[in-house]
């Protein structure tokens, strides 16, 4: 396959060498990742990012890390253009059952959300902009419960962005889902990088086909085994886990799902897994 034009900038998000403990009991150890601005020309290009691994392995507690909701044992996670130390708020946190306000309307959780970072006047604004960019104005005035399981994802999406700074985080958004609201969830991904060169979307996810076919980095979550060939305790990224699928020629390709090199690719990553 082609690989596509394209150059990377300033970070704008670093783990640094994250570790976490809970009990005594080492549930991810030494994790190192840095996601760069990534630009093509003659383009608009946010990116996609993906963190894979098996369930169970410490995903959701690396997403709320990078999330800044919870500190690590060890280690730092770093956001933004200035590299900054994550605070709850920087990061837009998109949880899987998608909650909001039940007692306001749909138009209301926005704003609550928007008013974190403007005014009243122009927050109303930027509601008003995304309900259209997003497709919801005709719901503006539902309440949660009156909406499908695609208006709220949609709804969930939109409000983190209003209240973060261009990083969003999607902890597990293709579970339970049938394959037209897979492919729903994907489009709507796809707008959001772009909408913003700086925009970037970072998925964690055990779907490890639909996180590669969207992604142009990859990090695998697993274990390593000491020299006697016994796992040792802590998930982590080694070396040979972190992909770049810009490089390989596999981002940024419409139904790349079809071509062979993508399968190949899974495959591989598939084995690795086993491995592990």
């Amino acid at each position: 396959m082609t690989a596509h034009t394209y150059a990377y900038k300033d970070p704008i998000l670093t783990l640094n060498n994250i570790s976490m403990s809970f009990q005594g009991e080492p549930i991810l150890r030494d994790i190192n990742a840095q996601v760069l601005d990534v630009t093509r020309p003659n383009m608009k290009q946010g990116q996609v990012v993906g963190f894979y691994g098996r369930s169970g392995i410490g995903k959701s507690v690396l997403c709320r890390i990078m999330a800044g909701l919870i500190r690590p044992s060890s280690g730092t996670v770093e956001v933004g253009q200035a590299q900054q130390a994550v605070l709850p708020g920087m990061v837009g946190f998109v949880q899987q059952r998608y909650p909001l306000f039940d007692h306001r309307t749909l138009f209301d959780n926005l704003l609550v959300a928007a008013q974190r970072k403007y005014g009243p006047a122009e927050a109303r604004q930027h509601v008003s902009t995304y309900l259209e960019r997003f497709g919801l104005t005709t719901h503006a005035r539902k309440y949660p419960a009156l909406l499908s399981g695609g208006q709220r994802q949609r709804a969930a999406i939109a409000q983190q962005l209003l209240c973060s700074d261009h990083l969003i985080l999607l902890d597990e958004p293709f579970s339970g889902l049938d394959v037209a609201m897979i492919d729903e969830v994907k489009r709507i991904i796809v707008e959001v990088t772009t909408m913003d060169e700086l925009n970037t979307v970072v998925i964690v996810s055990h779907d490890l086909v639909t996180t590669t076919a969207l992604a142009d980095r990859l990090w695998l979550l697993g274990y390593e085994r000491d020299a006697a060939g016994a796992l040792v305790p802590g998930a982590t990224i080694s070396a040979q886990h972190q992909y770049n699928l810009a490089e390989m020629g596999l981002a940024w390709h419409q139904n790349v799902e079809a071509e062979p090199e993508f399968a190949q690719f899974v495959e591989h990553i598939k084995d690795e897994i086993r491995r592990s």
